[in-house]
């Protein structure tokens, strides 16, 4: 066993990371090349560890999904730079929030249509609010 290979707790005091998350993270293989395991079965980690936890907290803080930063990982650790697979990615979720902002953008109309005619005091009518429920 190394001197440089850090036990999980080193690791996740370090990367300000909780235990769980860490042990989540190589379990579902995101961690793969920097973690073994000793003879008695506990993760020790290679230093290279926090590169890649800083990497998947940063295509987290993106929108980047565990599942997309696991497909590009996958094409690090084949030994290629994931930059095209980094960039697809990115493109992808820059779409997804364009097609939010307009579903807002028109939720946001609508909104504004309704509270426009609203009348604090409607006819009863047998519906719960008539303001809503009349459109």
């Amino acid at each position: 066993m190394s001197a440089t290979l850090l036990k999980i707790g080193e690791v996740a005091t370090s990367s300000g990371l909780p235990v769980k998350t860490v042990r989540y993270y190589e379990d579902i293989g995101l961690l793969s090349p920097t973690v073994e395991r000793s003879d008695s079965g506990y993760r020790l980690f290679t230093p290279q560890i926090f590169d890649r936890l800083a990497f998947i907290k940063r295509a987290q803080h993106l929108g980047l999904s565990l599942s997309e930063i696991q497909q590009i990982l996958a094409v690090y650790d084949q030994g290629q730079l994931p930059c095209d697979e980094v960039r697809s990615h990115l493109e992808k979720k820059v779409e997804q929030i364009a097609d939010q902002i307009r579903s807002l953008q028109l939720l946001q109309t609508e909104l504004q249509s309704l509270l426009s005619g609203w009348q604090d005091q409607p006819d009863r009518i047998p519906v719960i609010c008539p303001n809503l429920q009349a459109k």
